[in-house]
């Protein structure tokens, strides 16, 4: 049986869980499975000649994450037109003629609510960050049933296109971009970070406590650490809490999939991740 070799494209991942998961539902599944963490400025490369180095070295494929969702689009074959629209991939397989790109940020945002919140619907979603994964959140939330979404980014820009992008894809969707996420959180019934602010070593949170003000839930996309600032202070103020662990995992199951073929069990996968033995602290 051969090697199946994947890696993640990303600044700041020294604390990514990614090769666990994938690491454990290959045992799952008796795969000869290794995953990779390449940091273009720790290998003194760009981000495309760590693509195009996986791609040589017979890498299956690779995640990518932050901030280079967007950046790989160009270079991927990209079948979903949902995935086309939102303009970023966090998943590539690589393969004649052309690598394949798919988000399943999208898909596990869409898995992940449903897990935590049932059928209930998101309602007027403010939204904090519209690039990489703040886009596949975006269009996730409107397949959702989301009434509306207010959309913030320090970066207007980023705004303005996504709102462009969901308003094309999505004739009729409210959609709205706020002037600051004050404005775009009042009278929202869910707030959501698609910043990295709250990531280690990205201090902060997108949305001050002064925004807090009968909103429902919230969802953070950053899960190193779980407890954000962002979720404390969400929980502090009564709303139901999604953090990004969840994100995190049920992208992981879809993208095992896409790697590999095979259809994670996402309730075994849990278990067998919660039951590792704690790491000492460092």
């Amino acid at each position: 049986m051969s090697v199946i070799r994947l890696g993640l494209i990303g600044d700041n991942i020294a604390a990514s869980k990614a090769p666990e998961l994938h690491r454990i539902a290959a045992r799952m599944y008796g795969l000869d499975l290794t995953y990779e963490l390449l940091v273009p400025r720790d290998l003194n490369l760009n981000f495309d000649a760590v693509f195009d180095r996986a791609r040589d070295q017979g890498y299956r494929g690779l995640n990518i994450t932050y901030p280079y969702k967007e950046k790989v689009v160009p270079r991927l074959k990209i079948d979903d037109p949902s995935v086309r629209s939102i303009g970023a991939c966090n998943t590539v397989v690589f393969g004649p003629p052309q690598p394949a790109g798919a988000n399943t940020d999208y898909t596990g945002f869409i898995a992940a609510f449903r897990n935590n919140f049932g059928t209930a619907l998101p309602g007027v979603v403010a939204v904090a960050g519209n690039g990489g994964v703040g886009k596949a959140i975006g269009f996730a939330l409107v397949r959702l049933g989301a009434k509306a979404l207010r959309l913030f980014d320090k970066d207007r820009a980023k705004a303005e296109n996504l709102a462009r992008a969901l308003a094309t894809f999505y004739p009729g969707i409210n959609v709205t971009v706020a002037a600051s996420i004050e404005q775009a959180s009042d009278g929202a019934d869910g707030l959501v970070n698609g910043t990295p602010l709250g990531m280690v070593g990205h201090g902060g949170s997108a949305f001050p406590e002064t925004v807090f003000n009968r909103q429902q839930w919230a969802f953070d996309a950053v899960y190193t650490p779980i407890d954000t600032p962002f979720l404390l202070g969400s929980r502090k103020a009564g709303l139901a809490v999604m953090s990004g662990y969840e994100l995190y995992f049920h992208q992981g199951v879809d993208a095992f999939r896409i790697f590999t073929g095979c259809e994670i069990d996402p309730i075994a996968l849990r278990n067998a991740i919660e039951t590792l033995p704690s790491k000492p602290a460092m």
